[in-house]
């Protein structure tokens, strides 16, 4: 019986800790999702130029 104590415990404590967290708003989360996502499409845009560049320039001068 003992682990199960221990078990209820710890779901105990985690809950405490969750009231602690300062959470984020809907706002912030959705501003901040929007830079993700913003950025992830500048980088993917980035590398797929990076690609078609040296695809280019390796079919043109080695192959």
């Amino acid at each position: 019986m003992k682990i199960f104590n221990r078990i209820i415990d710890y779901f105990k404590e985690a809950r405490v800790e969750m009231k602690k967290v300062n959470w984020l708003t809907r706002k912030e989360v959705i501003k901040y999702t929007l830079i993700v996502v913003g950025l992830s499409f500048v980088v993917a845009i980035f590398l797929g130029g990076l690609d078609f560049l040296f695809t280019f320039l390796i079919s043109k001068f080695l192959l």
